[in-house]
């Protein structure tokens, strides 16, 4: 009971702290979040609510990372286990397998037109460049949703995803499990 509470203010705060951004015009860039032991960025401006994992319907016949659907405010949205999509894990991961505490679902901008959250582990904040002491390009390898690569003062490596190219990525758009 007490991870709920705690999330629920984390929840308030950074809803306060990107209200403040947009009326302020603060330089704040990135929600920073953590999904399968992995650092990640969202753009503010492609990111939109933040919401606690509800009761989640899951798809019959869906890929292992379309987690199912859930109704956020009277909206349906597909729930997509980050983790389990960028590493292109096949093995279907159970009921939460990865499970925590501070799970929680963000979901991409409206203006994106794709009705889609992104199940992460925990949320880190928010961050913005100057929090960051060296930055580089994405690898030759890469997806092409991944944007630059930062690194912090601590050394931690936080990988940006460029919500809008993902969201337009034909293998996010493809739900569908191949049955044979």
């Amino acid at each position: 009971m007490a991870n709920r509470e705690a999330i629920r203010e984390l929840q308030a705060r950074l809803a306060s702290r990107l209200q403040a951004a947009k009326d302020e015009g603060l330089s704040v860039s990135w929600l920073a979040i953590k999904s399968g032991g992995r650092s990640y960025l969202l753009p503010l401006a492609q990111s939109g609510e933040i919401f606690p994992i509800s009761s989640m319907q899951p798809v019959p016949y869906a890929r292992p990372w379309f987690r199912g659907v859930v109704n956020l405010r009277g909206g349906l949205y597909g729930v997509v286990d980050l983790a389990t999509f960028v590493s292109g894990d096949a093995a279907a991961p159970g009921p939460l397998a990865r499970s925590v505490p501070e799970a929680v679902v963000v979901t991409l901008n409206a203006a994106l037109n794709v009705n889609c959250a992104l199940l992460v582990d925990t949320l880190a904040g928010m961050r913005h460049a100057e929090g960051f002491v060296s930055a580089r390009g994405p690898s030759a390898d890469a997806p092409p949703y991944f944007g630059n690569c930062f690194t912090d003062a601590g050394g931690e490596s936080w990988q940006e995803i460029n919500l809008q190219t993902l969201a337009q990525f034909p293998r996010f758009l493809n739900i569908t499990a191949s049955v044979t």
